[in-house]
């Protein structure tokens, strides 16, 4: 087979289509996966209504979460053999930035991402540099894999690299949608105690109750802050994530610290936040932390929380898609429809 389906957007019209391209070949030290799912996240979304940035071609294959079969190895590649359950890393290093020069490639200063620098999974096949593999264990499901690398990788990196939640800290997490219910589950994983999530949604905050916080809010709540003081016996959070990235959600979950408490912000948009006066944020000794992304290594970490039965991903697949529907699975995405944690496409 010659060519393969594949959703293309331009990135100038922001428009998209599934269309015919060609199969991409593997060059050396790569491999071509035969993509089994793909997840639709949010960050997709940025790209197509223009919020992020294009940072490679004009017409891209989309879709970053992918988990499939090593389908054809690229010259010099070892380890791995056709059959392979795989997830690729949603990323490349640049391989010549000074900490790719010193083998440090997780701390790469020029970090190309997938479906943003070079096409994406939202594809029958995808090409994937071989060091970036996590091999995929036989009891998970490719579904549950894929999203292992962003939506559920990304929390992992929030709460345990960004945030280093610890045995026993409060929690609060504002927004619990894909990336919010994952942060949810692993700061439940590492002890933390209580969760409090904040969200608009009350389907929403049922559903995080049911994963594992302790207490959930509407942000318009006017006894929001006496709920969380009352909970926390009057210390407040230690660490907040601010997923939804407005100006709201951060200066709500910021007031809600304890003094040399954490806010780590996930989520990302336009909006301009303030820290308020300098005198105030420096008496409190609050700190402020951003963060994306997460490293190659922790989709191994994750594959065996799943495997070994830690981590419990089974009601984090909302629905999957058709290759041809990715449309209808974008819409439901932009609108919330069904507060999905994660839709996956299937080509």
């Amino acid at each position: 087979m010659t060519t393969m389906r594949a959703q293309r957007l331009d990135t100038q019209t922001r428009t998209f289509e599934v269309t015919d391209v060609p199969v991409p070949v593997p060059g050396p030290g790569e491999v071509l996966v035969k993509v089994a799912f793909c997840g639709i996240c949010h960050s997709d979304l940025s790209l197509i209504d223009g919020t992020f940035p294009a940072l490679g071609p004009r017409v891209i294959t989309q879709g970053h979460e992918a988990s499939g079969t090593v389908a054809e190895l690229g010259a010099g590649v070892t380890g791995w053999a056709v059959g392979d359950r795989v997830v690729p890393a949603a990323g490349r290093p640049c391989l010549s930035c000074t900490a790719c020069a010193r083998g440090d490639f997780s701390g790469c200063q020029a970090l190309q991402l997938m479906a943003f620098s070079y096409d994406g999974a939202w594809a029958e096949y995808t090409v994937a540099q071989a060091g970036g593999l996590t091999r995929v264990p036989d009891n998970v499901p490719l579904e549950q894999a894929a999203i292992l690398a962003d939506a559920v990788s990304t929390p992992y990196g929030a709460v345990v690299h960004t945030g280093e939640v610890r045995v026993g800290e409060s929690v609060g997490v504002w927004g619990a949608g894909g990336v919010g219910t994952h942060i949810v589950q692993l700061a439940r994983l590492v002890g933390a105690t209580p969760i409090v999530v904040v969200d608009l949604s009350e389907e929403v905050r049922t559903r995080s109750v049911e994963l594992g916080a302790d207490l959930a809010l509407d942000p318009g709540d006017p006894q929001l802050e006496a709920k969380i003081r009352t909970l926390t016996q009057g210390r407040m959070l230690d660490v907040a994530f601010d997923v939804v990235g407005i100006t709201a959600t951060f200066d709500q979950a910021l007031a809600m610290l304890r003094g040399r408490g954490r806010l780590v912000g996930v989520g990302m948009s336009a909006q301009e936040v303030s820290l308020g006066s300098t005198m105030l944020f420096n008496l409190t000794g609050k700190k402020v932390l951003g963060h994306l992304g997460y490293e190659a290594a922790d989709i191994a970490v994750l594959a065996r929380l799943v495997s070994t039965g830690r981590l419990d991903l089974s009601r984090s697949i909302s629905e999957i898609v058709p290759l041809e529907h990715v449309a209808e699975g974008i819409r439901k995405l932009q609108e919330h429809d069904g507060n999905p944690v994660r839709i996956l496409v299937q080509p």
